[in-house]
């Protein structure tokens, strides 16, 4: 296979920048192919040629604002968990992000593309607590048979729903707690002190 046209990662690159920082500053709403050419200075055809679709653009968009907001791992199981949870919370009290959440999931239920999209989306926006669980289970830290589909709907749940459903805030504690009740449940040895770490 010949190797991409550097024109065409310079135009995707500057595109998905543009239509990053239009999803931060307006939500879903203001991501659109026109918007994007217009903040990026890409051709809409060029645009048009790489995301045919509009859910093809925001699929891309979220999941570069999700990848640049990922944590690194440091194999402390609290600390990692508490850091990626912490970076959904952000998420959610970002108004744009929260509005795109909103709305994603509202047109997801009538339009099977965003629904694929959303799908894609969960994927990409779970990948590190996912990451995170599967090495603990590999260290014997978490149990072996963990069910990780479970164990990250009861560590995202709770923050989706005080904040979709309940329409709450909450802080770096919140997150902390929930965490701190999923390793009481689940951890198969005690996690270090914090005085030894």
């Amino acid at each position: 296979m010949r190797p991409p046209d550097p024109r065409t990662v310079r135009s995707r690159d500057a595109a998905l920048a543009a239509a990053r920082e239009l999803l931060i500053e307006h939500g879903l709403a203001g991501l659109t192919h026109g918007a994007v050419a217009a903040r990026s200075g890409i051709s809409r055809a060029t645009l048009y040629r790489l995301w045919p679709e509009s859910p093809d653009l925001v699929r891309d968009s979220i999941t570069l604002h999700i990848s640049l907001s990922r944590t690194r791992q440091t194999g402390d199981l609290r600390a990692d968990l508490s850091a990626a949870l912490a970076v959904t919370r952000a998420m959610l009290h970002e108004p744009a992000s929260e509005q795109a959440m909103r709305v994603m999931i509202e047109r997801a239920s009538v339009d099977p593309a965003f629904a694929e999209v959303k799908e894609a989306l969960y994927r990409s926006g779970t990948w590190t607590v996912r990451a995170i669980l599967a090495d603990a289970v590999a260290r014997a830290e978490l149990p072996a048979d963990l069910d990780i589909d479970c164990a990250v709907d009861q560590l995202h749940g709770p923050l989706f729903f005080r904040r979709l459903v309940a329409n709450r805030s909450f802080g770096p504690d919140y997150v902390r707690a929930i965490v701190d009740d999923f390793l009481r449940c689940h951890l198969t040895k005690p996690a270090p002190q914090q005085g030894n770490r």
